[in-house]
């Protein structure tokens, strides 16, 4: 390295920290470290998002670190800089800015990767006004999911697929799972197709196909139920052209990993891999960003480890907290100074999170010292606590704060009820978070389903769910009848009815068929030609659907007849904002759409949601209700170190919503799914240090609850014994079931195929009963348990049918 290369670069460095003056130490030498992987521990309101912003800004304007001029860099140029480092004219600042450039990365070479589509947005609409529509648009910042269908639509039939394949929601995936169950005449209340869709995803968050799904269920009764689903709903799922959420990223995966040429491509395409939200990557997202960033290894998380609380989506905190050893060349920095909240509510959310094991560590700080203390009100039912938060709010309001400033979090949604009925009372406007209630409702879910088969006339599905309606005389027995056809000649159904004439077993309504087949073809044949909305409008019009609601004429027809003119303004809003506007394209958007994705700033309103979704937003003043042993945390995971840990993250992320003021609320007694119960105070607020609260729990009421502990503490060591038993081994069993003599007047109290619950292994199916010693060896299939062996008689003291 020579002198002149030194002080060229020392410049350069200085007139690029200066560009970033305004990001705090931590968050500028973030965007200043361009190469190799980073790991980035973003604390709640440590401004992560605009880290990203300017890393990005900083590769595409100035390119990467370098201890070395650029080519051809001139003693004249050093001498402009260092004119330009003393005196920045604005005159001179393009032209600083291109000398101190070192390989600049092109807008597409680089890709940032977030959890939804909001996200994504934001960064996009932060980027455009940094460095203009243009180069903006070019940079590939999507959502997974998006970033997946890209590379998807592009070069799926590799594997098997046309790219025109569509894409199922849960709805759609339940619908398949449970045709499925009575295809195999498996009875649905034995196995439960929620269940089985939870184990299919899991095992695909896994990346576990269904045939090595297969081989590993070998020898367990019930995980060889699941495989037989599987096995059947991934053919069913080809047959149809379409992927479920959890494939999207699968298929990607074996898309990029099974074929060289294409994964080299987007390996050299993408100099600079920048994922959010890490720690809540689950095992098929990690392999991804992994085969993405495999050429360059220029890989940049952005996480915080100890707002992972999405296991039971599949997320894996390892991912984020072995980042270091994946990646031993890896520079760790730590982003510390929180934005939004204040000193006391980041001291409590601190000491909370103190009491965790497996994290990285970090301390949140703020410049904005003081604040209010926390407000903890214990109640003396649910429906004192609800008219607490109500009379606070409405109080603040009066005081001239919007209602869209507060926002009530709770762990599970069973708890909004009595918030509700009290937010009614005192004519409190407000909005529950909820998820794609407007896209779930039948009237919508039949506009998708049209357009979906406009699309992908494969997707049978869809297909079966609009091919009567509106009323066409094509009944489920002629559908029946036609997939049967569809399965004789390997053809889908939709090519059935097309050729509807040629089978006699559905001459009766091949007539009605062929109808309906044209206007779908009608329909087909304009979507190069019209523009969407108005394609929209003569789907409307050929299918008769509209005239349908307008014939019957009642409010509720039409509502759902408003319902679908308003999807027709999410149609246009798309057509607007989009580039190149296609079907296919809206489509996608409006599959990946949740909750999440909308903007309601303008209304005014109290928002109420889970905690889970509360993750990303802030106000001026949170309430966290129900906070109780029991219901947070849970009961499941006070006997579980690790869900524990998740559970306390969860509480972190909570407390960290609040810019401005915190309410904690608990009460006495609960009554909650029918049953009313004393409840303790969550040990989550014993983490706080009391000189942070401002309590109306009092000392009397304290020593009440440290009796009541003490009863809870003797009760369990007095029944210690009963635990014991429930986990007696197998082998045990049946070596003291051989010893008693075996009886021929004998009945069991549980049956093959009865669904039971034990109080120690969850809930389960009788896959086998045999007699033995004067009682029946049981075999148990349980949901998370695996298969255990009990005697029925022992068992029954624990364990009941469903």
């Amino acid at each position: 390295m020579t002198k002149f290369d030194i002080q060229y670069s020392a410049i350069r460095k200085a007139i690029i920290e200066r560009k970033f003056a305004s990001l705090n130490e931590m968050q500028r030498s973030a965007v200043m470290q361009t190469e190799g992987p980073l790991l980035i521990l973003a604390g709640a309101g440590s401004g992560k998002t605009t880290v990203l912003i300017n890393r990005i800004i900083n590769i595409l304007r100035f390119g990467k670190e370098s201890d070395f001029a650029p080519q051809n860099a001139t003693e004249e140029d050093l001498r402009f800089l260092m004119d330009y480092l003393n005196n920045p004219l604005e005159e001179n600042r393009e032209k600083a800015e291109k000398l101190c450039a070192v390989e600049p990365a092109k807008p597409w070479e680089v890709i940032a990767i977030t959890f939804t589509n909001k996200a994504a947005r934001e960064l996009k609409e932060r980027l455009t006004r940094a460095i203009g529509e243009r180069d903006s648009m070019a940079v590939w910042a999507y959502a997974f999911h998006t970033a997946c269908l890209r590379i998807l639509r592009r070069d799926i039939e590799k594997i098997g697929y046309k790219d025109n394949f569509t894409i199922y929601d849960e709805d759609d995936k339940k619908r398949v799972i449970t045709d499925i169950l009575k295809q195999l005449n498996m009875d649905d209340k034995a196995f439960d197709p929620k269940k089985m869709m939870n184990e299919i995803s899991m095992a695909k968050d896994n990346l576990i196909s269904a045939r090595l799904y297969a081989v590993q269920a070998a020898g367990d009764y019930y995980k060889g139920k699941v495989s037989d689903v599987y096995t059947l709903y991934q053919k069913k799922m080809k047959e149809a052209n379409a992927l479920d959420f959890d494939d999207i990223i699968m298929k990607t995966v074996e898309l990029l990993r099974d074929n060289q040429d294409i994964r080299e491509y987007y390996q050299q395409k993408f100099r600079y891999v920048l994922v959010d939200e890490y720690q809540d990557t689950n095992h098929a997202q990690y392999v991804l960003t992994s085969l993405l960033a495999g050429g360059k290894n220029n890989l940049c998380v952005v996480g915080d480890d100890d707002q992972s609380i999405y296991k039971f989506r599949g997320a894996t905190i390892a991912n984020i907290l072995e980042f270091e050893q994946q990646y031993p060349d890896a520079k760790t920095i730590r982003l510390e100074q929180n934005y939004r909240s204040t000193d006391t509510i980041l001291c409590a959310a601190n000491e909370i999170i103190r009491n965790n094991l497996n994290r990285k560590g970090k301390e949140l700080w703020t410049d904005n010292s003081g604040g209010n203390k926390i407000k903890l009100h214990r109640s003396d039912t649910q429906e004192g606590e609800a008219s607490y938060i109500a009379e606070c709010i409405v109080e603040g309001v009066e005081k001239g704060m919007k209602w869209s400033d507060f926002a009530v979090l709770y762990r599970n949604n069973a708890l909004s009820n009595s918030l509700e009925g009290a937010f009614r009372r005192n004519s409190i406007p407000y909005r529950i978070y909820k998820g794609r209630d407007f896209f779930s409702r039948a009237e919508i879910r039949d506009m998708f389903a049209y357009l979906w088969v406009i699309e992908n006339p494969s997707d049978t599905l869809r297909l079966k769910r609009i091919v009567n309606v509106p009323a066409r005389k094509i009944g489920d027995r002629s559908i029946e009848l036609a997939e049967d056809e569809a399965a004789r000649n390997g053809i889908s159904l939709y090519e059935v009815l097309q050729n509807a004439k040629n089978y006699q077993s559905i001459s009766r309504s091949s007539n009605a068929m062929l109808k309906f087949i044209e206007i779908i073809e009608d329909l087909r044949d304009k979507r190069d030609v019209l523009a969407l909305p108005e394609l929209y409008d003569e789907m409307l019009d050929k299918t008769g659907y509209a005239e349908m609601l307008e014939n019957k004429g009642d409010v509720e027809s039409q509502n759902r007849l408003d319902n679908i003119m308003e999807l027709k303004s999410t149609i246009i809003e798309y057509s607007e904002n989009s580039e190149n506007p296609t079907l296919s394209g809206f489509l996608e958007d409006m599959a990946l759409y949740t909750d999440a994705d909308k903007t309601s700033e303008d209304e005014d309103a109290v928002l109420m949601m889970t905690m889970h979704s509360a993750k990303g937003l802030e106000f001026p003043v949170v309430f966290l209700s129900g906070m109780e042993e029991g219901l947070f945390p849970s009961f499941r995971s006070t006997e579980n170190d690790e869900l524990l840990e998740e559970e306390r993250r969860l509480c972190y992320v909570a407390v960290t919503r609040a810019k401005n003021q915190l309410h904690i609320t608990c009460t006495e007694r609960r009554m909650l799914y029918g049953r009313t119960q004393y409840a303790r105070p969550s040990r989550f607020l014993e983490e706080i240090p009391e000189n942070l609260i401002d309590s109306n729990i009092s000392k009397r009421q304290q020593m009440q609850q440290a009796m009541i502990d003490k009863q809870e503490s003797d009760y369990k060591q007095k029944n210690a014994n009963v635990i014991a038993q429930a986990y007696k081994t197998a082998a045990y069993i049946e070596k003291k079931a051989a010893s008693i003599p075996l009886t021929s007047a004998q009945t069991s109290l549980f049956n093959v195929g009865d669904r039971v619950k034990h109080r120690a292994f969850g809930e389960g199916l009788i896959t086998s009963s045999k007699p033995m010693g004067g009682d029946f060896l049981l075999e148990i299939a349980f949901d998370t348990k695996g298969t255990k062996r009990l005697l029925s008689k022992s068992a029954s003291q624990f364990m009941t049918k469903i």
